[in-house]
């Protein structure tokens, strides 16, 4: 038997979309949680094995269904094709770049979607258990046949198919896959689970018939549709945070380089509709994002991170913000950023803390009330039961 040691928490959330706890302590023994309780029931003789963050608020880690590391997010686009055109050092030290800045905001899972050169997969085969974070990857984007008939059953963890181009995509690539070549890549996916992007309702009725397990973006795609994936357990991941975007991006004419709460503005002009244009998607996806909920349909957060002006680990607490505004309440949100995608995507040490589950959560220093804006300054992250070495918490000084 190791070493026991006692976590007190001031709030709990588990991830299980259950009600927030108050006063709680995590009894850890070696690298895995034994007991959850009332901090009132704390044994006595404790002592020093007692760390205390009765300040903080402790929940689970953060997995981002949708995401592509091997990208540059800048807004430059000369910084893009220089980062496409870099060598295979410079674009491991972006990956690993990226993958800070994932675990400085708690994202501890991470689904990569598009990884054209393979940087991600090759990345993750040479760290084997060293990353600290758990890396699933599809390989390249399927957006025709060949590239989905490119994939080997024993290579990428899961498919992702471009049935629709991304939201603000203003044209769709060629050629594109049809209704029966996405029917037959799913049949014969090799056993792995499928994420198909897919916009509109006639697209994604047609993903859905299928077989497909998940549905990314699915703007516009309509109650009916809706009901269909409650009914069938098919996995959401609405990207809200792309339509929010493209409307903080629309009054330079697509030239602004939004980071959420800071406007950098270059010059173009406006494109007339845009604004409204945008306005109306959003509002219509976190609509959809409502009667979700209502219907029971499993969502998870995926922010897109990569795209244009979407940034790694930050655009995590931007889409639980919409999550939020969509009419989830905050032990949804986290439910939805933890548990049901480390769920989906097979990773067994994130996801729900309960008895016999990894000790590896996020401590957030404050009220319950300043999430998710404090998942930028966490407090501190343990992983399988010791703080990790990997997170340094920018120190403030107070007078």
């Amino acid at each position: 038997m190791g070493e026991t040691r006692f976590i007190v928490a001031g709030s709990f959330i588990d991830g299980s979309g259950a009600a927030i706890r108050r006063n709680v302590f995590l009894q850890v023994t070696d690298t895995i949680i034994t007991a959850i309780g009332s901090a009132a029931d704390l044994p006595r003789h404790a002592g020093e094995a007692i760390a205390d963050f009765s300040h903080c608020i402790i929940l689970p880690p953060l997995v981002d269904c949708s995401i592509s590391l091997s990208r540059s997010p800048s807004v430059d686009r000369e910084v893009r094709l220089a980062a496409e055109a870099a060598c295979p050092a410079e674009k491991t030290a972006m990956l690993e770049r990226h993958l800070r800045y994932c675990h400085a905001h708690g994202v501890l899972g991470v689904a990569d979607g598009d990884d054209p050169s393979g940087l991600v997969a090759g990345y993750r085969a040479g760290t084997a258990q060293g990353c600290t974070i758990a890396l699933r990857t599809s390989g390249p984007l399927c957006r025709s046949s060949l590239d989905c008939g490119a994939n080997s059953p024993a290579g990428p963890d899961f498919l992702k198919i471009s049935y629709s181009p991304n939201i603000e995509d203003a044209e769709a690539p060629s050629p594109r896959l049809t209704p029966e070549e996405l029917g037959r890549i799913i049949q014969h996916r090799g056993g792995r689970k499928t994420v198909v992007v897919a916009n509109g309702r006639q697209q994604v009725t047609e993903a859905l018939a299928a077989g497909c397990e998940a549905i990314e973006q699915g703007y516009g795609m309509g109650e009916a549709n809706l009901r269909k994936m409650a009914e069938r357990k098919v996995l959401w991941i609405p990207s809200i945070v792309r339509a929010k975007n493209a409307l903080d991006s629309v009054s330079g004419g697509g030239e602004v380089a939004c980071r959420f709460s800071t406007r950098y503005v270059a010059p173009g002009k406006p494109v007339p509709g845009a604004e409204a244009f945008w306005q109306k998607t959003l509002a219509g996806q976190l609509a959809q994002l409502r009667l979700a909920g209502k219907l029971g349909v499993k969502t998870a957060v995926g922010t897109g991170a990569g795209s244009v002006g979407i940034l790694h680990g930050e655009a995590m607490a931007e889409e639980m913000k919409l999550f939020l505004k969509g009419g989830y309440s905050l032990a949804e949100t986290i439910r939805c950023g933890s548990e049901n995608g480390a769920g989906f995507f097979g990773m067994e040490r994130l996801g729900r803390l309960t008895v016999g589950r990894q000790a590896t959560f996020l401590i957030a220093r404050g009220t319950v009330q300043q999430l998710p804006r404090k998942i930028s300054y966490l407090e501190g992250i343990y992983v399988d039961g010791a703080p990790s070495i990997a997170y340094h918490k920018n120190l403030v000084k107070t007078a």
